[in-house]
């Protein structure tokens, strides 16, 4: 079966592989921003439902481990500064970092990295796309559970306000990102 993307892209257009290296970072660092934005607050929790964890799940999957960790550090480093990147349900900047939701966030470039690392392949599956989805977003919410855990000083309490409300989610965006991801791969993988 012919991959539509690849067809779309053409078979001898490798359009990410000509994209210069910076470029791809900066964008993906933007593609989260984007995510981020797209979030909804909930009133038991002060972690918003965000698509933010599925953007870094596809920067880390598309963009391979190293790529990944730099566009995601970039990331961080913009937000840290006091550009809207953060979800808008949190305060922004520094103080973004060290709230609620700040283990999320700053497991986003070690998540992008796993990813990345698990997901390299010469023949990259389905099944492995999605195995380096779910393994990242351990990492993820490993960091947010944990910083969670330090601020509320209850483990319990952090998995209350930090998991539970979040798995059904989590499920779909690991399974869009693989998807959509395993196209992109198929069309091209980036060279790292």
């Amino acid at each position: 079966m012919a991959n539509p993307l690849a067809e779309f892209l053409g078979r001898n257009d490798r359009v990410l592989i000509r994209v210069p290296p910076l470029a791809l970072v900066v964008g993906a660092s933007l593609f989260v921003a984007c995510c981020a934005r797209l979030s909804v607050p909930l009133p038991f929790t002060p972690v918003p439902l965000s698509l933010a964890n599925f953007g870094v799940l596809m920067v880390g999957l598309v963009l391979g481990a190293r790529r990944g960790f730099a566009a995601l550090v970039l990331y961080l480093v913009e937000g840290a500064m006091g550009l809207p990147v953060f979800s808008p349900t949190g305060p922004g900047g520094l103080a973004q970092l060290v709230g609620p939701t700040g283990g999320f966030l700053l497991a986003y470039p070690l998540a992008a990295a796993v990813a990345g690392l698990i997901a390299k392949s010469e023949k990259p599956t389905l099944s492995r796309t999605m195995a380096a989805a779910a393994v990242a977003e351990l990492v993820l919410f490993s960091g947010g559970i944990g910083w969670l855990a330090i601020l509320s000083h209850s483990l319990s309490q952090a998995v209350r306000l930090g998991l539970y409300w979040f798995v059904f989610a989590e499920v779909i965006k690991i399974l869009a990102a693989a998807v959509l991801a395993r196209g992109w791969q198929g069309a091209g993988r980036i060279a790292e």
